[in-house]
């Protein structure tokens, strides 16, 4: 356990952010497996459905700190693929 002040308040601090961030996270994660699921299923409509209530999502994810912003880019580029696969 840390001794010094600033490293127990730190240690505080931490805490709080990782409380913050899980329930993002979890979120983030959430619709992107709908997306991928959806996909898997070969249901178009459902899929592009997924990703457009997914993409406000993993950008605000982004923005709050919790992704970097090219694990952002990556994920809606990756995903909006997948789901144009499905058509062609």
């Amino acid at each position: 356990m840390a001794n010094h002040k600033s490293a127990l308040k730190r240690i505080k601090q931490n805490e709080k952010k990782y409380e913050r961030n899980k329930h993002v996270r979890s979120t983030l994660r959430t619709f992107i497996k709908r997306v991928r699921e959806a996909a898997a299923g070969k249901d178009a409509t459902a899929a592009k459905e997924a990703l457009s209530a997914a993409i406000p999502i993993i950008d605000a994810a982004a923005t709050k700190g919790v992704i970097h912003r090219s694990n952002a880019s990556r994920n809606v580029s990756r995903l909006t693929r997948l789901v144009n696969s499905i058509n062609g």
